[in-house]
């Protein structure tokens, strides 16, 4: 995946980037980037850069008070990609950035199609917690890319390896020269003070986790700490990639995935509560929500509807929240759907409609639907097991109006307009396929799974 995508760049972005670990590395690739798109790149810095970093671009130019806004606009014309700075200090060796003031006037005189901004330093640490004269954000930013190098992890929390470690550990009692674990990288990130510091209130901010190879064990460090990242709602994504990659600088994206776990119906053919029989010292409903908390959901909606009160208290325990749908006797499936979407956090991307009776769901299914969505193969995803699909189907925002537009139906009718968007995963587990709508049915699942048959 290319940065520009990952980061959802428009024309007259301003873009900010902060934090450790590459940031003019992620600069220049997306500069070059769209560049080749044909956009008219120009790029600053509000703190100090060495000298030699900016030779990448097509044309370095020192701003002076005879720079006229014509000849900028000239040096984009001719050149597509400029790098503008204030000149170099007393050892040549470091050019020297513009106070914000500057940055502001160059947005309105200077009509390029995107303006990107190093601004924070980071002594090529890795992980960085700020000094209170930094970032240096211009007021107009309209997206920051806040950054951090997954090399950290492991690495000592003194100032030899992390950018003001006595920070972070001021601000959550981390030992001196402890080893950087996954959640002191992500509460470092996602923190108000430190990672998030200076950012303005309204900006998108997208984190950036630098250096994550494609190696299995790394990658699933890497989305460790993107998925308690995204515990700050002021973070929209975190992407996971590689900025000197010769490929494609992205590897995935993690989004915030909120689970929708239908279990309202009336358990007709059942005869009693499905979601509330027993399962393994647990209700159904329980086995069904801990399998979604182990898989790292950040955000669990269940609906209820038929004995919603007992289904509620037998969630009571758990971070989840129960919302009950008055409408359950009628459509339940799809107008549990609805008041589910209504009750996602706004920040939320995607839905998982998680059935109620599919205590046998093999979790691995659900880290490959997940999985799939964050490397962008589809805006719909729905598992498949030897050309049968089933649940959970994941949807991505943009096909919430039409699923909440439906006034009958079910949500496959919203699948069915959009096949190019769909991505059928395989699984191995026919799991995706069987629930327990009937006793004879309930009883063969907890065989299955090595549970008695009462």
């Amino acid at each position: 995946m290319r940065l520009r995508d990952a980061l959802r760049v428009q024309r007259g972005d301003v873009v900010a980037f902060i934090g450790a670990g590459g940031k003019t590395s992620a600069l220049f690739r997306l500069a070059e980037e769209l560049r080749s798109d044909g956009w008219r790149v120009l790029a600053t810095t509000t703190t100090t850069l060495n000298a030699h970093e900016i030779e990448r671009a097509p044309l370095a130019a020192k701003l002076s008070r005879n720079t006229k806004p014509a000849e900028i606009r000239a040096w984009l014309d001719n050149h597509g990609f400029v790098f503008l700075h204030a000149g170099t200090d007393h050892t040549k060796q470091h050019i020297i950035g513009f106070h914000p003031e500057v940055i502001t006037e160059l947005v309105d005189t200077v009509n390029s199609d995107v303006l990107l901004i190093e601004a924070d330093g980071a002594s090529r640490r890795s992980l960085k917690a700020p000094y209170d004269h930094e970032p240096v954000i211009p007021a107009d930013t309209s997206l920051v890319v806040l950054m951090a190098g997954l090399d950290a992890l492991g690495q000592p929390l003194d100032d030899d390896h992390i950018y003001n470690a006595e920070r972070i550990r001021e601000r959550y009692g981390f030992p001196d020269g402890g080893e950087v674990l996954p959640p002191w990288m992500a509460v470092t990130i996602r923190d108000a003070e430190l990672g998030m510091r200076g950012v303005p209130e309204k900006t998108r901010v997208v984190a950036l986790l630098n250096k994550v190879t494609a190696n299995g064990h790394e990658r699933e460090r890497a989305r460790r700490v993107a998925q308690m990242a995204l515990r700050s709602t002021r973070i929209e994504a975190v992407a996971l990639g590689e900025m000197q990659h010769t490929g494609d600088p992205v590897h995935e994206i993690q989004r915030r995935v909120g689970a929708v776990v239908l279990a309202a119906g009336r358990s007709a053919r059942m005869g009693r509560s499905k979601v509330l029989l027993p399962w393994d010292g647990r209700t159904v409903i329980e086995s069904i929500v801990t399998r979604l908390i182990t898989a790292r959901i950040p955000e669990i909606v269940v609906v209820t509807g038929y004995r919603g009160g007992d289904v509620a208290r037998a969630l009571k325990k758990l971070p989840v929240r129960t919302v009950h749908n008055p409408g359950y006797m009628a459509g339940e499936m799809l107008s549990s759907l609805q008041v589910a979407l209504g009750d996602l956090a706004q920040t939320t991307a995607a839905s998982l409609v998680v059935l109620g009776d599919q205590p046998s769901l093999d979790g691995r299914v659900i880290s490959r639907v997940m999985d799939a969505y964050a490397t962008r193969q589809g805006g719909i995803v729905v598992p498949e097991h030897r050309g049968q699909r089933g649940h959970p189907v994941l949807f991505d925002r943009r096909f919430w109006p039409e699923l909440l537009a439906l006034e009958s139906g079910a949500p496959r009718d919203v699948m069915r307009r959009h096949p190019d968007h769909i991505a059928a995963v395989e699984v191995e587990s026919d799991s995706i396929l069987r629930d327990i709508d009937t006793p004879e049915q309930y009883r063969q699942e907890r065989l299955w799974a090595g549970l008695s048959d009462k």
